[in-house]
């Protein structure tokens, strides 16, 4: 009989018998006693839904993401993360974005959410299928006692294409736990084996599901998409590695990862078909009802759901969750990745709150409970005020495009939709989701090709400039540990010091090559001019880690490129110029220049008397336990090594623990490089700062030369500024060409100002006065033209006397005054080609200059009184006499 079949002491399982309806605490807290005190698994806290240090995800969208540097190979071995063998936790999570996302789902169904709890146990290398199978089924047959024949177990069918057999092993286990065969059932790849990624660990999976109705067979429901039946908890059984040419190979240590929905669950064990009809969300329903009390949720879904009410409700209720938990854990809407996919969150929300339930402004962040901190209901209302303009304006825009298709067309236009989505912010599924309402559909191939149109003009202005690196792959991490190949000491990356001509000096490092790594494998020699991974056994280079970016240099003979850690080893990647061996000697050097500056939090003057007070600056290994007496200090969700690296500016570490002596200073824990004095930075001017969403501005600062070249820029533009607001004070007697001059020169500048890295308080200042110049030149451009406009009128009139039809030329560098002279004369109207129409005939102009510039083989556009065109004629005279002749025959013909 496997371990999780013998009971330990019974004391635990009779407490947890003694509930006998669970509540969603209970439910979770159930879970995590279980495997932690009866299995001796460690409970290891929920990270923030804001991953850290993996690029690849938006959110944490599965309990195992915190744990991606195990399964890896990857972890710190300085880290507490390299002892985790058995692990359980409740992970909170949104899939809302990526590969998983839920969004388009929730409310429409009664159990999709973005946010939702994760329960997970994990084994790294320590238990497998056998004892996971029977801990799970012990914990749902007898902890939290669902009916074992409502239980129906999936399991891997094998697959012929990837070569990988049926998983009779697991099969068997369920067999000799008690699952009857009728209840267990064989799935392919798509249902029960699951991925990390495209590459990475990956493994066959078996899946618990729950019959909702009971007392029947409901094998052929498994894995139909019936609401009756549904998965619930999903074992994953880690034993392959995906590579990057999408074979499959044998990993080192096999694993298991698990997880099961909270909320799921917790209908279950509630007795519930919903999972909004759970405690964990009728709290908020009775609120939204609170506020809305022109509408009822009744839990209807499809076309019973009337009006779509009971899916606002069901929407409102699930994004408040989300949006109070990633505000909570630092993500705040916005205009990009995780936060831009925050931003489409809270305008759906808004959305379904004013539009389906008519809840008043300010009913949103009123969700959220009273206990929450007053930012987060802040950040609500901001962004709801925000968008309800932008909702109003954009139902207008739809609205106005539905009028005009007059019900001929069901395919919204796409460039309205883009537009929409663009210029005020809607998100394309809302829109889809609005036009849905309405019968109405979008265009999605031209919206595809709108969208990847403008992801291309965003690559060509942007370039990452990041190159490619070598990771090193979970096989090679285990072949270097098995070798016993000694991990990086790369303490060295600290050794430097300021020289007598006040620049850093980096020592030279002399190491021996360890292992070389190239196209996937550990090789004894690279030839030259190939791309290969280096591990040394000491080094001088900061590997890219916690957000300072890795140091560039070069061996005695190689180019180095890059370096990156992965599991203890410090990767250096290079381009050979001779043939490396292992085991070759080296010595490295560190590309010596300025440091990049970080975005800074304080304003620039703070910044310059800190620089002027050439405070030093204190480092000092402590170790995790003690740094928390540190008062104020702030941390962020990352594994340290213990002991850390705690920085402190201007107070001695020392003197951090007692909270008494110390005066406001900077301090952090980091293992980054640091100057040894604030003096050294030598100047800082901050060059942009942007507010991204409400209280979050980005900000940033160039030092040393870069800042001096900066104030300089800024007094040379100052300067032209000032000279061209003193030529224009000066002239007198303006005329159009001088001033069109002038106008150039300012609207020039302004580009200037706009892109050159100055002093961004200087760029603003600046910016007012150019402002205020265009100002000034428009208003004399105006009162000039239209001083010349009735000049050119009047001898038109002279001219052309009293004729009914008057066709003619204009001689100016401004199609302004062409129009402007019409203000001149109560009985004639002037085209941009230049002919007078009596108002009582109603000639329209539109009619007018569309035929004349058609037939100059161009085109034009207007209204009834004015219109303007362009074509291309030989003979002026040729086009007048038609323009004239086509206005007298639609004049008689009226007549």
């Amino acid at each position: 009989k496997c371990e999780a079949c013998n009971f330990a002491d019974g004391s635990i399982r009779r407490s947890i018998h003694r509930v006998i309806n669970f509540s969603s605490k209970q439910v979770r807290k159930t879970f995590t006693d279980f495997f932690h005190e009866l299995y001796q698994h460690r409970i290891v806290k929920s990270s923030p839904v804001r991953p850290r240090g993996d690029t690849s995800l938006l959110f944490v969208n599965a309990g195992m993401n915190q744990f991606k540097p195990i399964f890896l190979g990857a972890a710190d071995p300085r880290s507490e993360m390299v002892t985790y063998r058995r692990v359980v936790n409740s992970q909170k999570c949104v899939r809302a974005g990526g590969k998983h996302n839920d969004l388009e789902d929730v409310g429409r169904d009664v159990y999709h959410h973005t946010f939702f709890e994760m329960l997970g146990n994990w084994s790294f290398g320590d238990y497998f299928k056998e004892e996971a199978c029977g801990m799970a089924w012990r914990l749902l047959t007898e902890e939290y006692r669902i009916p074992p024949e409502r239980l129906y177990v999936s399991y891997f069918a094998g697959d012929a294409i990837s070569g990988l057999p049926a998983d009779e092993e697991t099969r068997h286990i369920w067999l000799s736990i008690g699952v009857p065969a009728d209840h267990l059932l064989p799935f392919g790849m798509r249902d029960n084996f699951w991925e990390m990624g495209e590459t990475g660990p990956c493994g066959p999976c078996t899946e618990i599901h729950y019959d909702h109705i009971g007392g029947r067979n409901a094998a052929l429901l498994v894995n139909a998409d019936s609401p009756d039946v549904v998965e619930i908890w999903n074992l994953v059984f880690m034993q392959y590695n995906r590579e990057a040419d999408h074979s499959l190979r044998s990993l080192p240590h096999f694993s298991v990862d698990t997880g099961m929905g909270l909320e799921r669950l917790v209908s279950v064990l509630q007795g519930q078909r919903s999972n909004y009809d759970t405690d964990l969300f009728t709290p908020l329903l009775s609120a939204i009802q609170q506020v809305c009390l022109a509408f009822v949720y009744r839990g209807r879904t499809g076309e019973a759901d009337v009006g779509k009410v009971d899916m606002a409700y069901r929407v409102v209720a699930d994004h408040v969750r989300t949006l109070s938990v990633c505000i909570a854990d630092g993500v705040y809407p916005g205009m990009s990745g995780a936060e831009l996919v925050l931003r489409r969150i809270l305008r759906r929300a808004v959305r379904f709150s004013s539009e389906v339930l008519q809840a008043p402004e300010g009913s949103l962040a009123g969700l959220v409970p009273t206990v929450a901190h007053i930012l987060i209901m802040d950040v609500i209302n901001e962004n709801e005020a925000q968008f309800l303009s932008s909702l109003k304006q954009g139902r207008r825009v739809i609205d106005r495009t539905l009028q005009r298709l007059e019900g001929s067309n069901s395919v919204f236009p796409a460039p309205v939709a883009w537009s929409l989505h663009r210029n005020l912010g809607f998100p394309l599924d809302l829109i889809g989701l609005m036009l849905e309402e309405k019968g109405m559909c979008i265009d999605q191939q031209s919206i595809d090709e709108l969208a990847s149109a403008n992801e291309k003009l965003k690559r060509q202005t942007q370039s990452s400039g990041r190159e490619t690196l070598f990771h090193l792959d979970l096989h090679t991490l285990a072949q270097l540990q098995a070798d016993k190949v000694p991990q990086t000491d790369d303490f060295l990356k600290y050794h430097y010091s300021l020289g007598p001509d006040d620049k850093y000096v980096f020592q030279p490092c002399h190491a021996t090559v360890q292992a070389l790594y190239c196209g996937q494998a550990l090789v004894s020699e690279v030839a030259e001019g190939q791309r290969c991974g280096v591990v040394l056994d000491r080094t001088c280079f900061y590997a890219e880690q916690g957000g300072q970016s890795h140091d560039q240099g070069y061996f005695i003979k190689d180019g180095l490129q890059a370096v990156h850690l992965a599991g203890g080893y410090v990767v250096h990647q290079v381009t050979t110029a001779d043939v490396l061996t292992k085991g070759d000697q080296v010595q490295l050097y560190v590309d010596e220049g300025s440091l990049s500056t970080t975005q800074l939090q304080e304003i620039e003057k703070s910044i310059r008397n800190i620089i002027t007070e050439d405070s030093a600056v204190y480092i000092e290994e402590v170790s995790l336990a003690r740094v928390k007496d540190i008062p104020g200090l702030r941390t962020v969700e990352e594994v340290y090594p213990d002991p850390v690296r705690v920085v402190s500016v201007a107070v001695p570490i020392s003197d951090l623990f007692v909270s008494q002596t110390v005066r406001p200073t900077s301090v952090e824990l980091c293992c980054g490089t640091h100057l040894r004095r604030t003096g050294e930075i030598g100047d800082l001017v901050i060059v942009s700062e942007r507010q991204m969403v409400k209280g979050i501005s980005r900000i940033i600062a160039v030092t040393g030369d870069d800042a001096r070249q900066a104030q300089e820029a800024g007094q040379a533009l100052a300067q032209e500024v000032e000279s061209l607001m003193a030529r224009l004070a000066a002239v007198t007697s303006p005329c159009l060409a001088s001033t069109y001059r002038l106008a150039k020169e300012v609207g020039v500048l302004t580009d200037a100002v706009d892109c050159t890295p100055i002093p961004q308080w200087q760029r603003r200042e600046l910016q007012t006065h150019l402002k205020s110049l265009q100002r000034t030149t428009n208003t004399i451009i105006r009162k000039l033209e239209t001083k010349e406009a009735a000049v050119k009128a009047q001898s038109l009139k002279q001219k052309n006397g009293n004729k009914t039809v008057v066709v003619d030329t204009v001689d100016t560098d401004s199609i302004s005054v062409c129009f402007n002279a019409s203000t001149f004369t109560e009985m004639y109207h002037i085209l941009s080609t230049g002919g007078y129409c009596p108002l009582q005939h109603a000639l329209s102009a539109n009619d007018w200059a569309l035929a004349v510039c058609a037939y100059l083989g161009g085109n034009a556009g207007g209204s009834s009184t004015v219109a303007k065109g362009t074509g291309n004629v030989a003979d002026l005279a040729v086009a007048i006499r038609y323009a004239e002749t086509f206005a007298k025959d639609k004049i008689q013909h009226q007549c």
